[in-house]
């Protein structure tokens, strides 16, 4: 699992586009590499093989927070998605709406993804081309936003907000509380012993 989320202050990269699918976060021909030489290379890369790609641009090349547009991460279920968006440094991305699969996998692999209205996530990528390097605080112990030009509030459902602050995937979390677990399991055992032989 990747490692903690707790509070990130970063430069943030304004994105226009609507309905940016997986396939142009990552392009399947991507998927058949080993994760291990990290996915970040392959990253928007259709987009970027052409010139003025805004990634590409100093200082949003520093970028680790994306505001986006409305349905970030449609189409395919593809998780190297964000693998590709996490090996290239960003931990969170901001935007009106989500596909549904994407966001969990950005859950799941250490990115946090922020609902934000549409109005605010409008204002936020127009501030942020008029005054490129700005830097965002995403805030996941308190489930809030600060930017130059507000303070917002978001939330993540509790379980995945535990994985992402103790940086452990869904076996690392359960392994946490192997105490209790095998206290239960005790104490089962001897309430029950015909049911555990």
């Amino acid at each position: 699992m990747a490692e903690k989320f707790i509070s990130l202050t970063a430069i943030a990269a304004p994105y226009e586009p609507v309905n940016v699918d997986t396939d142009q976060i990552l392009p399947a021909r991507f998927l058949k590499f080993p994760r291990k030489d990290g996915y970040g290379q392959f990253l928007f890369k259709d987009l970027r093989d052409k010139p003025g790609f805004i990634l590409d641009e100093k200082p949003y090349d520093e970028a680790k927070i994306l505001v986006g547009n409305r349905n970030f991460g449609c189409g395919s279920s593809r998780e190297g998605a964000a693998y590709a968006l996490y090996d290239s440094g960003f931990r969170s991305v901001i935007a009106p709406s989500f596909g549904d699969i994407f966001f969990n996998n950005c859950l799941k692999n250490g990115i946090v993804p922020v609902r934000l209205d549409d109005g605010i996530c409008a204002s936020l990528r127009s501030f942020l081309k008029q005054y490129p390097g700005k830097e965002l605080t995403v805030d996941l112990q308190s489930q809030s936003v600060a930017t130059p030009i507000g303070s917002y509030s978001f939330s993540v459902n509790e379980f995945f907000r535990e994985m992402l602050l103790k940086g452990v995937d869904e076996i690392g979390l359960t392994l946490s509380m192997l105490p209790q677990i095998e206290a239960f399991e005790k104490t089962y055992a001897e309430a029950a012993p015909w049911a555990v032989r």
